[in-house]
């Protein structure tokens, strides 16, 4: 069994509960964590054997911007595309956060994470 991990995707997104929100648009952060099968990879060196990088961010990107209320909307839209094109991984999570949510108050970020 292994691990791949996509950090750090950065997006300009316009989800929100909030009318403001979904007008001004904010900063979103998007990780994944994609446990499978590596050894057939490892050994043959190809990369249909594994999971595409590049096919995990064109995913995320087309989710993130879709207009969500809800980054848990969001994170579950991500996680069922992922599934979709992938559905011999063993378990999946996929955490979006939300950077200076519109509260009374300074926070850096929320987030919401799923696991499947």
């Amino acid at each position: 069994m292994g691990l791949i991990a996509v950090e750090g995707m950065q997006f300009y997104a316009h989800h929100g509960y909030y009318k403001e929100e979904q007008v001004l648009g904010g900063k979103y952060t998007v990780d994944v964590y994609l446990q499978l099968n590596l050894e057939e990879a490892a050994i043959s060196d190809k990369l249909e054997k594994t999971v595409n990088y590049e096919e995990i961010y064109r995913l995320i990107k087309q989710e993130m911007e879709v207009h969500a209320r809800l980054i848990e909307h969001v994170c579950k839209r991500i996680s069922d595309k992922i599934h979709l094109k992938y559905p011999g991984l063993t378990s999946l999570k996929v955490r979006v956060s939300k950077h200076h949510p519109p509260l009374k108050g300074q926070v850096d970020r929320v987030f919401t994470e799923l696991e499947s």
